[in-house]
Order: structure tokens, then C-alpha cells, then sequence
């Protein structure tokens, strides 16, 4: 496991794009904390794996690709697109996919994500969620 920022959030975004909690968490650090683009935070490894399982759970297919990556010291920074189906049941109906452009910061300690930031515009998904419930 290379020890190298750039790496390790490469890396970390293979294991997203994977889709497999358990890779996901096993490159956290114990006190990692994630922050969505609300600015909502999730601290801890444990309730990381089970936020990706959820997570993985409304968006089966969610993925994430980089365009640009820059490094200062251990904080990287990436910027790229999301995308993914919005599904209530686990079954993908193409008309519930979405994109967006997306940026995300990184800190890398001793190898592992200590904090992985979201910045993103989330009305895609919410304007399919909106219209997903409104069927019901």
C-alpha cells in the first residue's frame, strides 16, 4: 500500500467506484470523518462502512471520476464528476440516472483517508428522489 496522498486517494476512489464498504473502510484512519456537501460530517470508520453500505444501497451503481488532481502536502485535492441510478428498491430504472460535477478534499495520514470532503450539486438526484416519491 503506497504511502503517497495521490496514491492513496486514487486508490480510495477505485475502492468507491468498487462499491464495497469494506474496501472503502479498510483505507480509512479509526477517527476518519467524512463531510457531505450540506456539510454534514460522519466520524469513525465503523459508521463509515455502514453510511457507504446505505449509500450503495439508494445509488447501486454510483461512481466517481477524476479530470484534475492536486497535492499540498498531505491534503489532496480532486476535481471530476458523479453519477449514478437513484433507486428505492435496488432495481435501476435508467430514467432515475443522474451527473454531476463534483470536487472533492482529501487528507491523507500515514497512508490511509483521514477526511474525505464533498462538494457537489445535489439537485440531480434530488429532483429524481422529489419524483420518485411523488409517484407513491
Amino acid at each position: 500500500m503506497s504511502s503517497d496522498p495521490v496514491d492513496v486517494v486514487l486508490d480510495f476512489e477505485e475502492r468507491i467506484n468498487s462499491r464495497n464498504p469494506a474496501a472503502i473502510a479498510a483505507l480509512l484512519t479509526a477517527d476518519s470523518v467524512f463531510i457531505d456537501s450540506l456539510g454534514s460530517r460522519v466520524r469513525g470508520m465503523e459508521k463509515l462502512r455502514a453510511a457507504w453500505e446505505g449509500y450503495f444501497k439508494m445509488v447501486p451503481d454510483y461512481s466517481i471520476s477524476h479530470e484534475e488532481i492536486f497535492r499540498q502536502g498531505d491534503r489532496v485535492a480532486v476535481f471530476g464528476s458523479a453519477q449514478g441510478t437513484f433507486s428505492q428498491d435496488g432495481h435501476i430504472d435508467r430514467q432515475n440516472f443522474w451527473t454531476t460535477t463534483a470536487a472533492w478534499l482529501a487528507r491523507v495520514k500515514e497512508g490511509r483517508i483521514a477526511l474525505w470532503q464533498v462538494f457537489s450539486d445535489n439537485e440531480p438526484i434530488r429532483v429524481i428522489m422529489r419524483k420518485t416519491s411523488a409517484k407513491e
